[in-house]
């Protein structure tokens, strides 16, 4: 009789500590998790000038058949993430919504923020908000200039150029400095306005629930590649030492003034072209300066200030080389085609009957497909592939993942 009771009441026991185990799991299982919230920054492939046509080129390569899956519905259409919002500020002015395609340059076109808001989200599954701010032709040097970097100081080099064009130095001046920093406020009032009212945005936002600003990815770099005159000594090793201290001053400014010291950072090194020991004989005379450029971006990762909280991705390694060469030699084709139809004044039908005919001559049926469906941009932007431009998201995000878990 002692040792049933005993064996009862383990018994009883047992139910009830089950009981609150599990009421303890269920709770925490319905506990909602903070919005996360990623901030995008750069300027003309931040913003994406992929055409969503180029998706179908995905379907070409097995290996870039599941993204094409997360992108698209099995009947082509484009899904929509409403768990994933986007507020993204341009030059043609706020965008909001679920994240979809038509977040890029305008809305036929991808960037980055859409292979990098599904990827966060399938590893995540968490709610997200992507605040995005991009600008074409926009330099770190004067448009993107942080605070703490100090005023942009016209240099010797050009002051003697403007002198010499007899330009109004004082003028130049003057508006030199009402340039500088101008897209940093932009970004830092743009990310503020949402975060004070998220749910203008994010419909679904749960003030109890709070947000997480997680992470911060900088992608851009071009003006300040062909900036000679900022960067008189590019081609040497160490020319764009001045590039590397200002984006370590951006990112201490953006810490500092969005009041979170540790935020995780990707700096998207500028890889276009791909990697420069790959380059052909028409690239030679860009590979040091190239690559001098690509080594300042990354060194900004290496401050010991930085270390496990800033990382660099080589956007080299999304290249597409098969598409680059295609590219390459249906240029080269067509300046033959311009010259013919010169020599023998052709215009019209005639002019672009001999183009077809001379392409097909040129390239395999598979291979104008690719150039049909791939390429909808130049080089500069990465070919307006969305192969591309959905690897980089995607290594953006597989990155920041790295640091947010």
């Amino acid at each position: 009789m002692i040792l049933r009771s005993i064996s009862l009441l383990r018994s009883r026991t047992v139910v009830a500590l089950f009981g609150f185990f599990a009421v303890i799991g269920f709770g925490q299982a319905a506990e909602k998790k903070p919005l996360k919230v990623f901030v995008l920054v750069g300027q003309s492939n931040m913003q994406g000038h992929a055409r969503v046509t180029t998706l179908e080129h995905l379907a070409m390569d097995a290996k870039s058949v599941p993204m094409l899956k997360s992108i698209q519905n099995d009947d082509g259409s484009a899904r929509v993430f409403e768990d994933v919002r986007m507020a993204y500020l341009s030059s043609k002015g706020l965008k909001t919504g679920p994240l979809t395609t038509g977040f890029g340059g305008d809305e036929t076109k991808i960037g980055p923020e859409l292979t990098f808001g599904i990827t966060m989200r399938e590893k995540l599954a968490e709610p997200i908000l992507i605040i995005k701010a991009a600008w074409g032709g926009k330099s770190l040097n004067t448009d993107f200039r942080p605070p703490s970097a100090g005023p942009y100081v016209l240099n010797e080099t050009q002051l003697e150029k403007f002198q010499k064009q007899g330009k109004d130095l004082a003028k130049l001046k003057a508006e030199k400095q009402k340039a500088t920093g101008h897209y940093y406020r932009l970004t830092l009032q743009h990310v503020k306005t949402v975060l004070a009212d998220i749910s203008k945005v994010y419909p679904d936002y749960d003030a109890d629930q709070g947000y997480q600003l997680s992470g911060l990815v900088w992608f851009q770099g071009w003006n300040d590649l062909v900036a000679n005159d900022v960067y008189p000594n590019r081609s040497k090793a160490g020319g764009y030492d001045e590039y590397t201290d200002l984006l370590q001053h951006l990112i201490r400014d953006f810490r500092k003034d969005l009041a979170a010291p540790k935020l995780p950072v990707v700096i998207g090194v500028l890889g276009v072209g791909g990697p420069t020991e790959k380059y052909g004989p028409e690239q030679k005379r860009h590979q040091a300066m190239h690559q001098h450029f690509r080594d300042a971006m990354a060194a900004a990762a290496k401050g010991a200030e930085f270390k496990g909280n800033v990382t660099a991705v080589l956007t080299e390694n999304y290249w597409d080389m098969e598409l680059d060469a295609l590219s390459k030699r249906d240029a080269k084709l067509g300046r033959e085609v311009k010259k013919i139809q010169k020599e023998k004044k052709l215009n019209g039908k005639e002019a672009k009957a001999l183009k077809q005919t001379m392409r097909e001559k040129e390239f395999t049926a598979r291979e104008l497909e690719s150039l049909k469906k791939g390429i909808s941009n130049g080089g500069y932007h990465y070919l307006g592939s969305a192969k591309i431009l959905g690897g980089i998201g995607q290594g953006f995000a597989e990155a920041m993942l790295e640091m947010v878990e």
